[in-house]
């Protein structure tokens, strides 16, 4: 499952995110370090499902009249200080727990309300605009230190006559998420000696930034939008070059509106109606959400994820079925699973996607909407429906 990570200083907002995300109970309060322990839940990312094509939607439980919610890991950690690299804060703790993330949503108290530590001022008081590039230094540096902690023993393999540079990098790099690949292709961004006694400090952290830019690219979530100054926001707009402005709290309100039969409302909608009957406080609070949502098109909570998903790793979902007439599975059920690929991703690749022996044995592949065999290198798109015809089928 796809892994997404809430980064972020203390009492910025995280564990709201992801309770609001997750609907997990977890502890969410007013001070530093509320989360100590990770958190680790199951959200999901939203899109259109291909039961829209079809005459009656389909029996999926994560299907809402159309709107298909695709399930992804989230993880959220204790908050990062200045100087989570060396340890300071929980830092190390949230660092190593960043390592196996594929994408990271930095969460930010757009309305300056938590100084550099996290801890509680007035708003507008504090400058959200410099949480930005502390975040991004710190995972850098930590990076850095990793590299640089595994240096001396590639100094001594590279005495050996069979050492290659390049596979003693991937070695230590694989171990914060980075593949083969990704290691091949930052390189190639760098002009670099292949003997590392030649490296310095300024070289291993020039490589710790584009590693970290390449396995865990960030989304800036400016949260607190209903409390923050609309400068705020813009400036964080011009800081970073992904910004999302958001309102958990609003979002879980909503969840749980919704879950009491308050409201009508899924993650994503960009409104809400109320439908149940809610006390004075409850509309005030209501309808501060709904102006939020008016100029942002939503909480921003779910077009974070989708956007750290979809937009950011450039993901797409495909949906697996056994009965490509009917778009079923062996039970019945009409587009059971929905599978999220690389956007290059074969038939294979969602053959292995689905099960490891589904994918050992795997003879072709059709696709459900137009009726035709796929070729082993066909690259698949977003909404493809696909029947696997495997030897383990």
């Amino acid at each position: 499952m796809l892994r997404v990570a809430l980064a972020g200083k203390p009492n910025a907002g995280k564990s709201t995110f992801y309770q609001a995300a997750t609907m997990a109970d977890v502890d969410v309060g007013n001070y530093p370090f509320t989360t100590i322990d990770a958190n680790r839940g199951v959200s999901h990312v939203r899109t259109r499902c291909p039961c829209l094509d079809l005459e009656a939607r389909c029996d999926a439980d994560t299907c809402r009249d159309g709107k298909r919610y695709v399930p992804v890991e989230l993880l959220d950690v204790a908050g990062l200080v200045p100087g989570a690299h060396e340890g300071k804060g929980l830092g190390n703790q949230f660092l190593d727990a960043l390592s196996d993330a594929d994408v990271v949503l930095h969460v930010v108290d757009a309305a300056g309300a938590t100084d550099e530590a996290g801890e509680p001022v007035e708003v507008g008081a504090y400058d959200p605009v410099g949480d930005v590039e502390f975040v991004e230094r710190e995972l850098d540096l930590w990076l850095a230190a990793i590299v640089a902690d595994n240096w001396e023993t590639i100094e001594r393999q590279s005495r050996s006559p069979a050492f290659d540079f390049e596979e003693a990098l991937t070695e230590v790099l694989t171990g914060v998420g980075a593949t083969e690949y990704d290691v091949m292709a930052v390189l190639r961004e760098l002009e670099y000696s292949t003997d590392p006694m030649a490296w310095d400090d300024a070289d291993r952290e020039a490589l710790a930034r584009l590693v970290r830019e390449r396995t865990k690219p960030i989304v800036v979530v400016a949260n607190k939008a209903d409390l923050a100054p609309a400068e705020n926001v813009e400036r964080l707009r011009g800081a970073a070059d992904r910004v999302v402005p958001a309102t958990a709290e609003g979002e879980l309100a909503l969840r749980q509106a919704a879950e009491g039969g308050l409201v009508t409302y899924d993650p994503g909608d960009e409104a809400f109606v109320i439908t149940g009957e809610i006390s004075e406080a409850q509309a005030d609070g209501l309808d501060r959400v709904r102006d939020v949502m008016a100029d942002h098109d939503g909480t921003g909570v779910q077009r974070a994820l989708n956007h750290a998903v979809y937009g950011l790793l450039d993901r797409i979902t495909v949906y697996p079925v056994r009965n490509d007439t009917t778009w079923t599975d062996g039970q019945g059920t009409v587009l059971p699973d929905a599978v999220l690929l690389r956007p290059d991703a074969t038939p294979t690749d969602l053959a292995y996607a689905v099960h490891s022996d589904i994918g050992d044995g795997y003879l072709h592949a059709v696709d459900a909407r137009e009726n035709r065999r796929l070729g082993e290198d066909h690259e698949l798109s977003e909404g493809d429906v696909v029947k696997v015809v495997s030897t383990a089928n």
